[in-house]
């Protein structure tokens, strides 16, 4: 039996390739959902927003490999030649023409979608949710895990941050300060971003022949794009705000976001429908505080040693050696983990 903790992409994809190969397995999840930092939410009228992982590029193979596996389109983001640009808070709101950009896709009807793709191909009991891992412990030929339940298998795969794991779970016998020490201060994607998504009834930027691009060195919205549909059925704008509002009221910070709107975009901006947003350092499954820069640790070879006797295994997006921090980083190591699996599994 092979336990996995976390029920995100790379833990869903590890368990959809063990079930494939016929080996037992259970994934524990903290949340009372799957899909860790892959979030879509259905707001106004059903349309799909990015609270989480969004993007990727035709360098993300592996991903693009998956998504035509699973028969899940894709398509690319729109990019506008002339944007909005916004130097300083008191500064004029400026159109500027930026270079030709490399292209960038998303999954259509939401990242959401390969979640769901991946979970609908395993048995219902495969999943365990609200199983927050307090302690890992090896005994002798099995290694325990202690959550809200008591579970027992023969290895382990840790398929959530570095930073989690490394302050918030129990080792038995305690694991080498090197690698607690790399995992505390190992930067997770998405930590520290507030992200934010506003539905409209019409697309009157594209109406307007108007720039649905935003740059802002002030914020509160420091980068905005279009993010309608695949189908260009529903209509919305997403993007992220400035971190450093984190500690404010959600009511205050959409006043200030509808102010903004309002100033780059005229009155049509504050006319949305719908308003969604997420603060991940309130995630207490993704966010631990630390002083870290971004992708600090990201893909340390450190995270390729198998821990305990060789009984856990490390995976994620974050123990990646290749894309560390995006969705082709936490498939890359669901890839790899599998391999190191199955290959105990012909030797036993």
């Amino acid at each position: 039996m092979i336990l996995i903790i976390g029920a995100g992409l790379s833990g869903l994809l590890t368990g959809y390739h063990l079930k494939k190969q016929g080996i037992p397995f259970k994934i524990l999840e903290a949340r009372h959902r799957v899909g860790g930092r892959i979030n879509t939410v259905y707001g106004a009228n059903n349309t799909p927003v990015e609270m989480g992982a969004t993007w990727f590029t035709h360098q993300h193979k592996h991903l693009v490999s998956l998504l035509q596996e699973l028969q899940i389109a894709y398509f690319e983001q729109y990019i506008d030649r002339n944007v909005f640009f916004q130097a300083a808070n008191n500064a004029a709101i400026q159109t500027v023409e930026i270079p030709p950009q490399a292209p960038s896709f998303r999954i259509s009807g939401g990242s959401m979608h390969l979640i769901d793709t991946l979970v609908k191909s395993l048995d219902a009991n495969d999943i365990l949710l609200n199983q927050t891992v307090k302690t890992i412990i090896d005994k002798n030929n099995t290694v325990q895990v202690i959550s809200e339940t008591i579970f027992e298998g023969d290895s382990v795969v840790l398929a959530i941050p570095p930073k989690l794991w490394g302050n918030k779970i129990e080792f038995q016998p305690e694991l080498p300060d090197r690698v607690l020490n790399i995992a505390k201060q190992t930067h997770t994607w998405m930590e520290d971003s507030i992200k934010v998504a506003l539905t409209y009834a019409t697309p009157f930027w594209q109406k307007e022949n108007s720039p649905a691009t935003l740059f802002s060195q002030s914020g509160p919205i420091t980068e905005f794009y279009d993010h309608c549909n695949h189908k260009r059925s529903k209509y919305a704008l997403c993007g992220f705000i400035n971190s450093s509002l984190k500690a404010l009221p959600a009511s205050e910070r959409k006043a200030l976001v509808t102010e903004q709107v309002k100033k780059i975009f005229g009155s049509k901006g504050e006319d949305f429908i719908g308003y969604e947003e997420c603060v991940w350092s309130n995630e207490t499954n993704t966010f631990e505080a630390s002083e870290v820069f971004p992708h600090q640790n990201n893909g340390n070879p450190i995270f390729s040693n198998p821990l305990l006797n060789g009984k856990v295994l490390i995976s994620g997006s974050e123990a990646a050696s290749e894309f560390p921090g995006y969705m082709e980083g936490a498939i890359s190591s669901a890839y790899n983990i599998v391999k190191i699996i199955k290959e105990r599994q012909l030797l036993d």
